[in-house]
Formats: structure tokens, sequence, C-alpha cells
């Protein structure tokens, strides 16, 4: 019996995540200081009691998410929830995925996403860049959008969630006509999304350089369980390629709609999300109605997917 494993990316972070699954698993909470003694600062206090301002920063929340994602799988296994067939993870959660595919070392993570969150945030200014979700009009009329609004600026498709859901991101000028071109298409929603960082667009060329040099200094292995990578929905096994791919993906748009296709394409029956939130399930079931979708954040969350994976 196996399963296929996904890890959650920057918009699942929550003040109080994980907290009823820390009261009855311990691995929880070790994971978290394990994670803060590297950090040099307490991520599961600030991870419980906030503020919401400062886990929304880029350099803070991606350590608190991969850890929680971490944190989430050890306690699946601890229950002897079933092992993974094959795994991936939404942008940031890529790097949780390569841990529990034992690619990568948890302390090399840990340091390795926040500092690639403080690049992210080094490269382009807060208020100069912007996300924002497309909701209802399919791929090319988002990029068409994009294109006529840019007007020297960048604006561009980055994350292709599901069918019909599409975020874009650029200077935030380009983006904001992006969203009037969307409209003006008949978009069923268009809106900025409350992030300080446009992720995954040209802008962040320059922290993608940065971020190849940071990668070069750590150990990277041959994942024990295939990670299907967010640039091309294919997976890799030899450990330079999985640098150049983790690089291209700071710049390139993350092709969710494929990772999963890929991820389900010989009929893999039950899919688990384990970390904060069920953002990814709910896309998950947009795009591959065939297969079970199941987040793991809480006891309740935990019990549902083991049944699932029992019967399976």
């Amino acid at each position: 019996m196996s399963i296929g494993v996904i890890f959650p990316g920057q918009g699942s972070q929550s003040v109080g995540m994980l907290a009823a699954l820390a009261e009855e698993f311990t691995e929880v909470r070790s994971c978290f200081d394990e994670a803060s003694g590297l950090l040099g600062y307490d991520l599961w206090a600030l991870v419980q009691n906030g503020p919401d301002e400062k886990l929304n920063q880029t350099a803070i929340t991606q350590p608190a998410l991969l850890t929680a994602g971490v944190a989430a799988w050890r306690v699946w296994r601890s229950e002897n929830g079933p092992a993974a067939r094959v795994m991936a993870g939404h942008s940031l959660g890529e790097y949780t995925a390569l841990v529990c595919a034992e690619a990568m070392a948890f302390d090399d993570a840990v340091r390795i996403v926040a500092r690639r969150g403080e690049l992210m945030q080094e490269a382009v200014a807060v208020g100069e860049g912007a996300m924002a979700a497309i909701l209802g009009l399919d791929d090319a009329q988002v990029a068409a959008a994009c294109a006529e609004a840019a007007d020297g600026q960048v604006v561009e498709p980055v994350n292709f969630n599901s069918p019909g859901q599409v975020v874009i991101a650029g200077h935030r000028a380009a983006v904001e006509r992006a969203i009037a071109a969307a409209q003006a298409r008949r978009a069923k929603k268009a809106m900025i999304l409350p992030v300080s960082v446009p992720s995954h667009c040209a802008l962040m060329e320059p922290a993608a350089g940065h971020l190849a040099s940071e990668l070069d200094k750590i150990e990277i292995r041959a994942p024990k369980v295939p990670v299907i990578h967010n640039v091309d929905a294919r997976p890799r096994t030899d450990p330079q390629a999985i640098r150049t791919a983790l690089v291209q993906q700071l710049h390139r748009p993350v092709r969710w709609v494929d990772v999963i296709r890929a991820m389900t394409a010989d009929g893999l029956a039950l899919v688990i999300e384990p970390g904060p939130g069920k953002v990814l399930s709910g896309l998950g079931k947009r795009i591959e109605r065939d297969a079970n979708f199941l987040p793991v954040f809480d006891p309740e969350s935990l019990a549902k997917a083991l049944n699932a994976a029992l019967e399976m």
C-alpha cells in the first residue's frame, strides 16, 4: 500500500496552526524546537502567538511552513500511515517534499528556505510587486490579459493551480492593469493577494542567482521517493538537476495542474496533504476527481486519512 503526498506553500500558514496536533503528538514540538535552534528564535511561539504580520513575512513563513509539513509527516509515519509512492510540494512545499523524501537534510532545508525568503524580499522592495488570483478564465485568456497589461513592465501567469484558477505576479501597477484586463474578459473574480513578494516571475531572477550559490553549499542526494518538480512536472534523481530545478522554480511558473496529473497518472487513489490547512486538497479535487485528497493538520483529519488508507 502506498500513497501520494503533497506539501503546501505560502498562503497556508495561520497563527495557531498545528496546535491540536501538537497536544497529542510530541513529534510536532520536537520538530519546531529543532528548527528554532537553527533559526535563533522561538519558531513555535511565533507560529502559535503571532502576530499575523510577522508570521506572514516571507523569511519567517517559509521555515514555519516547511517545519509544519515535516512535523505532520513525521506524525503520519509514527501512526503507521503508509509510505509515499510519490511526493510533490507547491512552491516552498517542494523543499518539504525533498526533506521527507530524504534528498535534503532538515537542518539544511530550514536554513535554505529562511535565506530564500530573505533573497525574495530583497529582490523586490515591499510595495513594488504584487500577486493576484484570477478565477474563471482559461490559461490562454489569463496570458492574453497579462500581455495586454504589461506595457513595458513584468506581469505573468505564475501559478497554474487548477483549471480556471491562475495566479499572476509582477510589478504592482502591471498586475492591477492585468486585473482590469481579466475583468474585461469576464473573469469570475480577480483580486490582489496579501503577499509581500511577487513569486515565480521574472522579477525573482536576481534572487534565483543568489539562491543557486546557497544551494551549492549543501548536500543534496537522490530522493528515496520520486518528487515531482514544479517547473515541468517531472521527477529528478541527479542532485545537480534537483538544484537547477529549485533555482528555476523561483522565477518560473508553478505548474500545479500538471504536477497533480503526473502524480495520479497511474491511478493513485489517495493523496494526503500533511501540514497546515487544506488548500492543496481542494485544488487536487478540482484537477483529478477520481483521486481522494485528504489534509492532515489535526487529530481528526489525521484519523480520517489513516482510515482512508486502511480502506485502500
